[in-house]
């Protein structure tokens, strides 16, 4: 199963999206939060991210679902084609697309057209 990491600025803010998308798309599906910096601060780390994409690569592919601005820098340090992609999507519904559609089994290349798809999705 593809795995999802959600990058944020803020731990909080990483952690509720991550029990959101548990929330609708399932506990199985492997979904990590990694946001702020080591020492709780707002920005974004390497390290935590690393971390998480490790938590939730099942073999399948990992995908980063990043905010803004340095946390999408720090995303693409760990870009590796075919096997950890990030998402230029919208954060939170772009997150439980590309999960929803991860608990169905499909590869990363629908996972993040899932993702994508977020983008054009009219609320009203």
């Amino acid at each position: 199963m593809v795995g999802v990491v959600v990058v944020s600025h803020s731990a909080g803010l990483a952690r509720e999206v991550v029990a959101l998308v548990r929330g609708i798309a399932g506990e199985e599906v492997p979904v990590a939060a990694a946001g702020g910096t080591e020492d709780g601060g707002l920005g974004t780390s390497l390290d935590l991210v690393e971390a998480a994409v490790r938590e939730v690569d099942q073999g399948d592919g990992v995908l980063l679902v990043p905010d803004l601005g340095s946390s999408v820098l720090t995303a693409r340090l760990l870009e590796e084609p075919g096997r950890i992609v990030v998402a230029d999507v919208p954060f939170v519904e772009g997150a439980v697309a590309a999960a929803v559609m991860a608990g169905t089994g499909m590869p990363l290349s629908d996972v993040l057209a899932a993702a994508d798809e977020a983008r054009t999705v009219r609320k009203l």
